[in-house]
Order: C-alpha cells, then structure tokens, then sequence
C-alpha cells in the first residue's frame, strides 16, 4: 500500500495546473509535496458540501486514500458525492456514521462553524479528527472545539491547507535553504469577484470575510514569521452585498520596527479580470519569492498558480526564475493536513503543523482582528 501511495503522488497529474515556465536553477528540486503516510488510513467523511466536492475528495482521489462512508444532513448530496467518487457507503444519520467506522478511521469533519462542537461529542475518544476551517465562530467557541479535543483525547487538526499548497511548500522550502535571506516582509492581496452567493449559510452571520477567507492568510503570515504582538485591522460591507456582514478586509501585523506582515482582500472586484490580482509576496534581505494563487481568480474555475523567485545576480538587473509548478492550491493543498494528520496518528511523526492547539493560535490573531476593526479608528488630532 505504501508503494503504492508513493507512486500515486509521485505521479501527480498535473497537466491542468503546470504552467510551462522556464526549468529553475538550484541544484536540488524545491519541495512541493507533503510526506505521505506509510499507512494511510481510511476516512469517513461528516458532511458532502461544495468544498468535499471540490478539494477533499479530488485530493483524496490523487493521494490514494481510501473514503469508507460519507454522511451528510441531505441525503442526496451524500448519495452524489457517493455516486461520483465511489464511496461505497451512505450513512443515513451520525451514529450510523460513527457507529460503521474502520477501527483505525480518520473522521473528515467538513462542516459549518457552529455545528463542529456537537459533532465532536460524538466522535470515539482516542480517534483522529481533521476539522474544517476555521475552528469555531470565535475565539469562545475555538476554546471549547480546543478542550474538548483534549478531554476526548482526540488527535486532531485543523484543515488550514494554504500551508500545504504546491507555490507555498516550495517557497517554504525556498525559504528554509536561505536563498533569500531573512524574511522581513510578507504581503498578501486579493482584489477578485468571489461569487458569495454559492455558500448560503454565510448570509446574516455577525462574521464572514476574515473567519471564512482571510484566516487562510493569517494562518499562513502565522507560518512563515511566527505569532505576531498585535495586529490593526478593519473589515467593511460591500454595498452591493448588505446580506454579507463583510467582503473587504485589511490587517497589519505587529512584528516590530524592522518586519512588515500586511493582508489587503477587496472580493467585490466586478470589473473583469484585467485588474484582478491574488498574490502572497515574501521578501528576504537577499532575495525575494512572487506567487499567483489562482484559485481567487474567475472562482470557482480558477486559474493556475504560479511562482517566480528573485535571487542574488551578477548582472545590473535582478532575474527573476519561473518554477513549474505540481499541482494548485485546489485540490493539492489538501492532500497535505490529511497526509499529515495520518502521520501523527499512526506515531511516524511527533508534530501536527495545524494540530487544534496553533489553530487556536491562528483563532486567537483571528479574534484580535475582529477586536481592534470594532475598536474604530485613531482619530486625526486637531
């Protein structure tokens, strides 16, 4: 089985993701892809929605891991998503789901925030649980998700898979080599036309655009330079959009007086793809690395990432080298939490990179921003 599942990812196909970019010059490949288990495990799968359809399952499908049963509150959405990716079983409740597990299952929780917390009562004590971002409404309800994994002795994880994407893992791997130096700048934009409408359950809640979107981001400048001291935050309505609590955020991280961390999301960019734009860009003192997350743009068909990164030259000018990349942030990237949450459960490895205990950390920067955007602005002295 082990082979096997080497074999599958070491034969992604990638042909509608790759971008055909120049080959880079560093001696060694750059990493893109998580350590797979040497045992997967199976995966019972808590819910059928649009992301299970989209990334869990199509990932899963790429890994080679085994989906035992879904389960799902709509019966004909657990049968679709059956049906199109040959689970052999539907559960009909939750106790049915809980109650036909593999011993040695993976309970795969892809479910709306404020249902994650009874869900959990149900799952076996001692099981492996990968919950679906973000970990509760609020920094209350990530404490309670957080001890109570504890009391129940659950090994789990927090589906934060940004952290897992092809551009990322490279430019992580980048990163650590010391290519360009010591970080001192992390920036993330987004000015897209996301299609809010697809996703019902996120009209009428108090919050919306940092809890279900820009906590990716956060968890990732959380990733690359640590928890920082404090962050400024403000996030604001669309009028266009009066169902949706917010669509547009900004933040800026405190990492002291000489790092600079800031995220910038506008989804409300309806003015065609022409000035659209979805990127993370992270600067060293030596170089610096540029990414294209193409998932934000033309959502939900998306477009391929890219990487380009900025190294020391001999020449005038600085060159910039295009990296071909294996895979996109959707599906790939999640294939990664999966992969690694296995490990942690079957004792290959002693961490869990987004175990519940740093998610609650991403929650806790969460919560300030949600703080300091309520708290108002400075006001202009006199």
């Amino acid at each position: 089985m082990e082979k096997r599942l080497v074999e599958t990812i070491a034969n992604w196909d990638t042909t509608e993701f790759c971008v055909p970019l120049p080959v880079p010059t560093p001696q060694e490949p750059l990493n893109q892809r998580p350590i797979p288990p040497r045992s997967p495990r199976p995966i019972v799968s808590i819910g059928a929605g649009g992301i299970v359809r989209s990334a869990h399952q199509p990932a899963y499908r790429i890994a080679g891991f085994t989906v035992a049963s879904v389960f799902d509150v709509d019966p004909a959405a657990a049968e679709g998503l059956a049906r199109d990716f040959g689970i052999p079983r539907v559960c009909r409740s939750l106790g049915e789901a809980v109650a036909t597990a593999p011993p040695d299952a993976v309970f795969d929780l892809a479910l709306p925030a404020q249902e994650v917390l009874g869900v959990l009562q149900a799952i076996p004590d001692g099981s492996a649980v990968l919950l679906q971002k973000p970990m509760g409404r609020d920094l209350v309800e990530a404490r309670a998700i957080r001890d109570l994994c504890r009391q129940k002795r659950l090994v789990a994880a927090v589906n934060f898979q940004l952290r897992n994407a092809p551009c990322v893992l490279a430019a992580r791997d980048l990163v650590a080599r010391g290519w360009i130096g010591e970080v001192h700048a992390v920036a993330i934009r987004v000015t897209c036309h996301t299609p809010w409408g697809l996703w019902k359950f996120l009209q009428g809640i108090p919050r919306m655009e940092i809890l279900y979107h820009s906590v990716h981001y956060i968890d990732l400048v959380r990733a690359l330079l640590g928890d920082p001291a404090g962050v400024w935050a403000r996030t604001v309505r669309h009028p266009k959009l009066p169902e949706f609590a917010s669509t547009r955020t900004t933040i800026a991280f405190d990492y002291g007086p000489a790092r600079h961390a800031a995220i910038a999301t506008n989804h409300g960019h309806e003015f065609g793809p022409r000035h659209q734009e979805s990127s993370l860009e992270i600067e060293g003192t030596r170089g610096a690395v540029h990414i294209r997350m193409g998932v934000n743009l033309d959502y939900p068909r998306g477009v391929p990432d890219q990487l380009e990164y900025c190294l020391p030259s001999d020449g005038p000018e600085p060159r910039w080298e295009a990296l071909p990349l294996a895979g996109g942030w959707f599906p790939h990237a999640f294939v990664g939490p999966m992969s690694e949450l296995m490990r942690r459960a079957n004792g290959e490895t002693a961490g869990l990179p987004t175990g519940v205990e740093d998610a609650y950390r991403t929650m806790a920067v969460v919560e300030a921003c949600y703080q300091s955007s309520a708290s108002g602005a400075t006001p202009i002295p006199p």
